[in-house]
Parts: C-alpha cells; structure tokens; sequence
C-alpha cells in the first residue's frame, strides 16, 4: 500500500511538472519578451580543478552566448535586441540523472520525466533565480576526461544539460556546447550524423551554396561543426565561428 501511494504522489508530481513546463513552453517560444536562461554549475567529476574553475564562473562567463543569440535575432528581423539573458545559479552538489546508454525509447521517456522532476526538485531548493530555460553545465577535467559524454537539450521542460571542460582555455568551445543545447530546449533539432559528428548537407552547413563547398568557414548551430571535406569536420574555436540556418531559425518560430 504505501509503495502504491509513492508511486500515486510520485505520478501527479510528474503531472504537475509536465503542465507547468508545456506552459512556459508556448510562452517562451513567442519571442515578444527575453528568454531567461540560468545556468547550474555542477562540478561534474569531484575534482579539485573542476571545483577551482567553477569557483571562477561569473555572468560574463556566458556573455558570448547572449550576443550570439542577438546577432542572429538582428540576421533574421527579429523585433527583440536581446532576445536571450543568462544568469549564473547556485552551484549544485546533486548530478543529474545519468542518460541512458541504449536507445530504448521507454528507457529514455522515462529518463525525461526523472530529468525534469529532479530540475524541478534541486533548483526549488536552491533558490536560483526565476528563469524559463535551466541549464545544467556539468565541468570535467579535461587531462581526467579527454572526452565527455553528448550533452543533451530537452525541448519538454526547457531543460538543457551540458557536459563541459574546466579549462578557461575552452570557455569559448563550452559556449558553442551551451548555445547548441539552448536551442534544443526551444525547439532546433540536431543537424547532424549521430553516426560520425558530420554536418547533414545543406541544413547542417553554415553556407550550403558556398562555391567550391569545402572548406566551410563557419558552423551552423545545430550542425555543431565546420565542415572541412565531405567527410571531415572541426569544432569552432568560439560562437564568433557560428550561425544559425534557416530551419533553425524556422523550428525556433523566429521565420515562418
């Protein structure tokens, strides 16, 4: 009996968040107004450079990712000057819930609905400031963790978790991550091979009409990567290297 009724509170909490975020969805995907955006830090690996590189964030850590979501407003006519503000939240010492590793599509409805319950949970009890988009930025080592796992961006409770290094020599290369999960949040949808990191021609190319095609010189957000050959491709050094295509701005509702 008391596991059902567990399961009974655990269910209409769940109910109460999924409500609560379909309603700052369609809000926030209006544009009339700045989406707040406030990022987590958490240290993602108890390390002690992790932890001293945390301590050094501050708000305009992040500034590179407001100015690249106002240039590309200003690209496409859209009527706000800054249509993102981020500001910096309390750390956190909870993780977030682990992905699942297979594609299993309960596997990974039920990860959603944890995800969402826990972001809910953790930044209630932390007082962050009011915000439509939470941004977990989990930081590595990077001498410890040469390579992280795929961050990931949940469009269904405007929930970003990006994996990130703790290296101020990759503060920009961690704004390309933060921006490319932000726009996951509000509707973009990945512009690239799973399979291999290669931008899908022509959405996931930054200048698809460019003559001769390669090399590209910039990324297109979604394509997470500057296209070098048909079968090679690098990450941009910062968001300065980086555009947003026209079916992302599509899917975001900034063209229609």
């Amino acid at each position: 009996m008391f596991g059902r009724l567990r399961l009974a509170l655990l269910v209409l909490a769940l109910v109460a968040v999924a409500g609560d975020a379909w309603l700052t969805h369609w809000r926030t995907t209006d544009w009339d107004r700045p989406l707040w955006v406030t990022v987590y830090p958490v240290n993602g690996d108890g390390s002690a450079v992790s932890a001293a590189y945390v301590a050094t964030l501050r708000r305009e850590t992040f500034a590179p990712v407001e100015a690249f979501m106002a240039r590309q407003a200003r690209h496409y006519g859209l009527k706000l000057d800054q249509p993102v503000e981020v500001r910096l939240g309390p750390r956190l010492r909870e993780h977030p819930p682990a992905a699942p590793r297979n594609a299993n599509p309960l596997a990974a409805i039920w990860w959603s609905l944890r995800m969402r319950y826990w972001a809910f949970r953790v930044t209630h009890a932390a007082g962050g400031p009011p915000c439509d988009v939470r941004l977990f930025a989990s930081y590595y080592d990077p001498d410890a963790h040469p390579r992280l796992a795929h961050s990931a961006g949940l469009e269904k409770g405007l929930i970003g978790i990006a994996n990130l290094f703790a290296s101020s020599a990759m503060t920009a290369t961690n704004n390309v991550v933060i921006a490319h999960e932000l726009m996951h949040t509000v509707g973009a949808t990945d512009k690239y091979d799973p399979a291999t990191d290669q931008p899908r021609y022509p959405d996931g190319y930054a200048d698809p009409r460019q003559v001769p095609r390669y090399p590209q010189v910039r990324a297109e957000i979604m394509g997470g990567r500057i296209p070098l050959s048909p079968t090679r491709a690098r990450i941009p050094a910062s968001l300065a290297q980086v555009v947003i295509g026209p079916r992302t701005a599509r899917e975001i509702h900034w063209i229609h």
